[in-house]
């Protein structure tokens, strides 16, 4: 099985040496859902939108099956996680620098983003975790104490945002605070299962610092 990608190079970004941001969509969406926010973002960065590899019955994709909203099987999500992993692997060193990659997922997009990095922390520079859960109760990629020991993470979410179930998300942020480790930027914006205008400026400016 292989991926689906979208990119979008700036007109500032400078091939080998352009750091790569790789967005990951919500379930039933796909790979053009997010690529627009590219213009609203850094022009030093490179932007690839993947598309979930689970084609839905209703229409778009998604990157694992679930027992519930936020509940991935264990079996699909490292299939998932694996497939990205091997697409990764074979990224062309001469149109992004390959050690400077920052994952940036909203909804379920989050959760795989999350899964990507608690596989292998010292692969990326960072993450961008909106609206979404990390990976719990799965069996196969979950939370682990200082998992993300000093990698700078942003995570934003809708203070109305009632799409993933509330137990997860304070789980997900009771970890994100206390137990991973992480350089942890956290903001909180007056809106619903979305992301505003507001928080891609705060995005963009620690896109800037990360980078």
């Amino acid at each position: 099985m292989s991926l689906v990608a979208a990119w979008h190079d700036s007109t500032e970004a400078s091939g080998a040496r352009s750091p790569l941001v790789i967005l990951f969509h919500g379930r039933g969406s796909n790979e053009h859902d997010l690529l627009p926010i590219a213009e609203e973002l850094p022009p030093k960065f490179s932007f690839v939108a993947l598309r979930g590899p689970i084609a839905m019955d209703f229409g778009g994709y998604t990157w694992f099956e679930n027992r519930g909203l936020g509940r991935p099987l264990g079996e699909s999500l490292r299939a998932s996680v694996d497939l990205v992993q091997a697409w990764i692997d074979g990224l062309d060193e001469s149109r992004c620098d390959t050690k400077r990659i920052v994952l940036f997922g909203f909804s379920a997009g989050m959760l795989i983003a999350s899964a990507l990095l608690l596989d292998r922390p010292e692969r990326f520079r960072g993450a961008v975790l909106l609206s979404g859960t990390l990976p719990w109760d799965n069996g196969a990629i979950e939370p682990a104490a200082d998992r993300f020991a000093n990698i700078p993470i942003f995570y934003g979410r809708g203070s109305a945002d009632e799409v993933i179930p509330l137990d997860l998300v304070a789980r997900s942020v009771a970890y994100l605070e206390n137990d991973s480790g992480a350089d942890l930027t956290a903001r909180l914006y007056p809106i619903d299962h979305m992301i505003s205008d507001e928080e891609l400026r705060d995005i963009g400016e620690w896109l800037t610092k990360v980078g």
